[in-house]
């Protein structure tokens, strides 16, 4: 018999991203990283009000991720809630990073004690849970990630899926758009203490 199966994304899902990528620009690049809401773009400042252009925006983004990972921190209760849903569910994690990022964010969760498959993907993350519940053929499946678009798109690509729109990162969590209140999302919950027994009932109960 199958199991059930659980996609779960990573930054401010599982790690801390957004803080550590904010003191790691103003620390090696004097640059102000406004956790308000705004977008990436817009978001970035330079120390004498200059505007961060897109292509430096997308550098400093990968120079984050090439170097300064071990910065990232778990949200609280994060990962041992996955280590006791893994008892009887299968669990995986789907991150947009480059697909070359893939070993890097596999050893960064396992240095955190989570021993886990990563999967990258680019864009949409609803064609990416497809493929992966083909692969899978799990009995029920819940998506979990910190982003409105991507959990309006599993809405549409995989609607049988339960999907819950969690973001751990305080900072950033009242900025940014629900995606349960947009219609997309099946709860809104940011903290995993209250998150596990949702997980528990969409894995293996009977509620909708």
């Amino acid at each position: 018999m199958s199991r059930p199966l659980l996609i779960s994304d990573c930054d401010e899902v599982l790690l801390h991203m957004m803080v550590h990528f904010r003191d790691w620009l103003d620390e090696a690049h004097d640059i102000a990283f406004h956790l308000d809401g705004r977008d990436f773009y817009n978001a970035m400042r330079y120390r004498d009000g200059g505007q961060v252009d897109i292509k430096r925006m997308w550098e400093l983004l990968d120079g984050f991720f090439d170097t300064e990972m071990t910065r990232q921190t778990p949200i609280a209760g994060a990962l041992e809630a996955l280590h006791a849903l893994s008892a009887d569910a299968d669990v995986v994690v789907l991150t947009n990073l480059a697909h070359h990022r893939r070993d890097d964010r596999t050893r960064q969760l396992a240095s955190h004690g989570l021993d886990i498959r990563v999967f990258t993907n680019q864009g949409p993350k609803g064609p990416a849970l497809r493929a992966i519940i083909e692969e899978y053929r799990p009995s029920r499946t819940v998506f979990i990630d910190d982003l409105a678009q991507h959990i309006e798109s599993a809405a549409e690509i995989v609607p049988d899926v339960a999907r819950l729109h969690l973001i751990g990162e305080p900072l950033v969590a009242p900025h940014l758009p629900c995606a349960f209140q947009q219609g997309h999302a099946h709860a809104r919950i940011d903290t995993w203490d209250q998150a596990l027994p949702w997980l528990r009932e969409k894995l293996h109960g009977t509620g909708s």
